[in-house]
């Protein structure tokens, strides 16, 4: 849970941190736009180089980004399997044949039951994972093989590797933006921006300063309820309870005496905040007078240009193709 960092605002000195949070945020729409609109590997490439070149730039620690994408990872993996094993399009990488007997089908749980009793001792265990995934393929492939109770294909294709390919990294570049968002602002400054650039919905009757409002109690109470789930978790392991560990049954069991109290400290968290702004006199939809007003500076209005010319120059490209 500690690696979960969407939410979290992080103090620095670099350019990010002194632009605009509404030039940020209209940076941050048409980036994911365009990424959803680009189509071509090069680039997703070139857009994954390019967000490289912004953490460094903006003094970001790329490992701190890394460990933020640690919870998306079974996401990632399922949809390079189901990408990988389910496009036939392409030229053929791989054509093996599974083979399930007693002796593949032991070597696989001996490979399985290795991982599972040496994972806690391993640092990397996102990459430890993948080694016993791979180890147990390749033994259904290679290991000298007895009688076959049953076999399947397996066959890879150009166009399923560089499709769960190209997804992959086009989550990892959204996640990275809305990660470089919360950063490099600051929860107050983040409702401010949204409040000014939802303003045009009063016309509809929608009230901007309240959407705003949700919005960035949601972001700020992230690492909070992390923070008490995982405290949580260390008080219920002192009393003897495994999370990673035990039955299914146990493990519900388990999972129970965790939301419970998250529930009840929720609740009492949400009360706290009301009290607080019914304390400072806040009222919903009134008019309200601001210690901090947003200042926009030449650097936002090139980040923004530049960033409308990226979206411009990417839908142009995927027109003229």
């Amino acid at each position: 849970m500690n690696n979960i960092i969407i939410g979290q605002y992080i103090p620095g000195t670099s350019y990010l941190y002194k632009l605009d949070p509404r030039s940020k945020i209209l940076s941050l729409v048409l980036l994911m736009v365009a990424t959803f609109v680009l189509d071509t590997m090069t680039g997703m490439l070139i857009f994954l180089g390019a967000m490289v070149i912004l953490l460094l730039s903006g003094k970001i620690s790329i490992t701190r980004v890394l460990n933020g994408l640690k919870p998306i990872f079974v996401l990632l993996m399922f949809t390079f399997t189901f990408q990988a094993l389910f496009v036939t399009t392409g030229t053929l990488y791989i054509d093996e044949i599974l083979h399930f007997n007693y002796y593949t089908i032991t070597a696989s749980l001996l490979v399985f039951l290795t991982w599972f009793f040496s994972k806690k001792y391993i640092k990397y265990s996102i990459l430890y994972f993948l080694l016993m995934i791979v180890s147990i393929i390749l033994v259904l492939i290679y290991l000298p093989q007895g009688t076959d109770f049953a076999s399947t294909p397996l066959q890879i294709y150009q166009g399923g590797v560089e499709g769960a390919l190209f997804i992959m990294m086009r989550l990892i570049i959204i996640v990275t933006l809305s990660t470089i968002l919360t950063l490099t602002t600051k929860p107050t400054d983040l409702t401010l921006g949204l409040e000014k650039l939802l303003k045009p919905l009063k016309i509809i009757k929608i009230s901007s300063e309240e959407i705003a409002l949700i919005i960035s109690i949601a972001l700020r109470y992230i690492p909070t309820l992390l923070d008490e789930a995982n405290k949580i978790m260390l008080a219920q392991a002192s009393r003897g309870v495994d999370f990673k560990e035990g039955k299914l049954k146990d493990k519900i069991v388990q999972i129970v005496s965790l939301l419970v109290p998250m529930f009840i400290i929720s609740f009492k968290r949400s009360d706290e905040l009301a009290n607080a702004m019914e304390a400072r006199n806040f009222v919903p939809g009134q008019r309200r007078t601001r210690l901090h007003v947003l200042l926009w500076h030449k650097l936002d209005s090139y980040t923004v240009l530049l960033s409308s010319l990226v979206f411009v120059f990417v839908i142009v490209i995927t027109v003229i193709r």
